[in-house]
């Protein structure tokens, strides 16, 4: 098979991503967007660009019908679904296939297995690979689940079935605050997956969360591609992610990459994954699920293997074989590297937050990469997930990832929108991170000190857009130029 035209049924940088290296390869490529995304970085970007209208998320980027409709038109002959959205909707996956499109993702039966993490946690068992304890399958009435968390003891977690973003996960810590969790999780997760199952699982105090990313083709082999770090999260999702790992030896490196080779080949893999583990303090690992799809953060593995899994993707779709040094295990990590997302949101709680991006400068310099789905101008709003950008810094060494990692955040300007930024600064500077000795608490260990003041560049900017106004003396638009009260620099409000 042979590819020629490739849809990108998502939006944002991964799709600016995706389209990078089908442009290298020379596929061409086909946007697609709703109303609010006609000028978005993603459509400048594509080949051609097709219109999925107005509406809801539901009714754009989440509707299979008008992305096949907009396949057909535009004579595309594969369908990429980034990560996010319909990326692990096993029903978007046989649609796409019963269009006589190619798929660039696992076989939909695989999906289906993996696509629910009560279901995935018993393919697990059944394979012998260790799980995290939780309830029971089958269980997930009120009564049923009180009676798990009895046997399970506190502090759990309440976690949705379906999808992952930490999305409906909630920690109890206490009986009597079991049921309002239940109720919260279920309401989350059905408004986000349109699946509202939860279950329970125990929360593993002090760990780390490692993944590892693996990658099978159509001839039924499967290999795995090392780990990835991603214990420093907010909110239960990522936010710094590195690799290598200096949690595993060596010893539990290679028992942890067995164990996700055998988590792929149990549901018949093909593409990228990822299979994703908790290790406890003193070694123990469990899992925790599989995505199945490309991950937000892949560069970094590109970045110390030299590869692009992108292209691997594309390549095993259109039915080639893994690259033979893959296979033979030839392939070997080199140096470090660490990805830093950038997202639109309130460094203290963390809530989305939107406004235009008035001033947006990337760093650069060697050894530092920016997949960005947003320029300068562009507004922000709160309809999609809040990320931005990430920052991907490699170097020969954990330290000098680190340095570079720092003057880079340092050197990255964004105006007009509230961004984690300072969080991520306090990361970079904490001395568990530093060391190396963290886990997926360290987050909520900064929160005091990520929320730093304004800084002086905001204020500057501040004042000389104050200056730039069209406001007369005495702080108002004047008539003749058509402006309004409020476009002023007085702080004149209605009712004052």
């Amino acid at each position: 098979m042979t590819i020629r035209r490739l849809l990108i049924a998502n939006r944002g940088e991964i799709a600016v991503r995706v389209a990078r290296t089908a442009r290298e390869m020379g596929i061409g490529t086909v946007a697609v967007f709703a109303a609010a995304d006609a000028d978005a970085l993603h459509v400048q970007q594509a080949d051609l660009a097709m219109p999925l209208g107005a509406g809801t998320v539901a009714e754009t980027y989440l509707s299979a019908a008008r992305l096949l409709e907009a396949a057909r038109a535009s004579g595309a002959d594969a369908v990429h679904p980034g990560y996010g959205f319909l990326s692990e909707s096993d029903a978007f996956a046989r649609a796409v296939a019963a269009a006589g499109l190619i798929w660039v993702g696992p076989p939909p039966g695989a999906m289906e297995k993996m696509g629910t993490k009560l279901g995935a946690r018993a393919l697990m068992e059944k394979a012998g690979v260790p799980v995290v304890p939780g309830s029971r399958a089958g269980v997930t009435d009120d009564a049923g689940l009180k009676a798990e968390a009895r046997r399970l003891g506190f502090p759990l977690l309440v976690k949705a079935s379906a999808g992952g973003g930490g999305k409906g996960m909630s920690r109890v810590d206490r009986a009597e605050d079991l049921p309002a969790a239940l109720a919260e999780g279920r309401r989350l997760a059905e408004a986000a997956f349109g699946d509202g199952t939860v279950y329970l699982e125990r929360l593993l105090e002090g760990c780390r969360h490692v993944e590892f990313q693996v990658f099978g083709d159509s001839r039924g082999r499967v290999v795995h591609l090392f780990e990835r770090e991603c214990s420093v999260q907010r909110r239960h999702q990522k936010i710094v992610e590195e690799t290598p790992s200096a949690a595993l030896t060596l010893a539990l490196r290679d028992a942890m990459g067995r164990a996700a080779v055998a988590a792929a080949q149990a549901v018949g893999y093909v593409g990228a994954g990822t299979v994703e583990f908790l290790v406890a303090p003193d070694g123990a690992f469990f899992f925790l699920e599989m995505n199945t799809r490309l991950q937000v953060e892949h560069g970094i593995t590109e970045t110390t293997l030299g590869c692009d899994l992108v292209r691997a993707q594309l390549d095993v779709a259109a039915g080639a074989p893994l690259p033979e040094p893959w296979v033979r295990g030839e392939i070997a990590s080199r140096g470090h590297a660490i990805e830093l997302r950038l997202y639109a949101e309130d460094p203290v709680h963390f809530l989305p937050r939107s406004g235009h991006l008035l001033v947006y400068r990337e760093p650069s310099g060697p050894g530092i990469r920016i997949d960005a789905g947003v320029d300068e101008g562009r507004r922000v709003g709160l309809e999609y997930d809040p990320l931005l950008a990430k920052l991907i810094v490699g170097a020969e060494t954990r330290e000098a990832a680190i340095a570079r990692a720092q003057r880079a955040v340092a050197e990255w300007v964004v105006l007009g929108v509230e961004t984690n930024l300072p969080t991520l600064s306090a990361v970079l500077a904490s001395p568990e991170f530093r060391s190396g000795r963290y886990s997926t608490d360290l987050v909520a260990g900064l929160a005091s000190s990520s929320g730093r003041g304004v800084p002086d560049a905001a204020w500057i900017a501040a004042a000389l857009a104050a200056s730039a106004s069209p406001a007369g003396p005495a702080g108002r638009a004047p008539a003749s130029s058509g402006g309004e009260p409020w476009d002023g620099a007085t702080g004149w409000r209605l009712g004052a």
